[in-house]
């Protein structure tokens, strides 16, 4: 089981009336073609609000944004992708050789990954990530981090906690996920 965010996500009141203006014309907001007209709304009006914005600035005046930050927010947009079913940023961030090793001692490559976001449909009532460890080595970088889920297993509330080793490397300039490793470790 991958990872979700519990972030709440914060729209501007111009963004708000764009959006809910766009979503009334089109189908019915439960429909799949609601979902992925909505997704790539999100898509379009973040990529025309963050271009505008970075094209005002000058180099200079870009906030400085750490690689560890960089790679934690990777991780965290995994986890969000991953419980939305978005497989086109998965399908991103994993590159082609990516090798997973889950809980379970089973492996996986990048299309099983995919897959199993594509069916995920298990209910999440929350999901934490901390305990964020980044160690950067040029161009390769790890990163630890434990995930507590809770959710319904069989009808009943369960917690799960899960320890992950990801390993991701600089290529074609941007940040892929190579390697994924769970471990479950008992609840607190």
């Amino acid at each position: 089981m991958r990872r979700p965010s519990t972030r709440p996500r914060h729209v501007g009141p111009a963004s708000r009336e764009a959006l809910h203006a766009a979503w009334n014309n089109g189908p019915r907001h439960g429909s799949a073609e609601a979902m992925m007209r909505r997704r790539w709304l999100r898509y379009l009006l973040f990529g025309l609000l963050a271009s505008g914005w970075a094209s005002s600035l000058s180099a200079s005046q870009l906030p400085e944004v750490s690689t560890e930050d960089a790679l934690i927010a990777l991780e965290r947009g995994w986890n969000e992708a991953f419980y939305a079913r978005d497989v086109a940023f998965l399908e991103s961030i994993l590159a082609d050789d990516f090798i997973v090793t889950y809980d379970d001692g089973t492996r996986g490559d990048k299309a099983r990954e995919l897959a199993l976001a594509e069916s995920f449909n298990q209910r999440v009532i929350s999901a934490t990530q901390d305990d964020f460890i980044v160690q950067v080595y040029d161009d390769a970088a790890v990163v630890w981090f434990t995930l507590r889920v809770v959710g319904i297993r069989r009808g009943q509330e369960a917690e799960i906690v899960l320890r992950y080793t990801d390993v991701w490397v600089v290529r074609d300039g941007r940040w892929q996920c190579v390697s994924s490793q769970s471990t479950r470790v008992n609840p607190r």
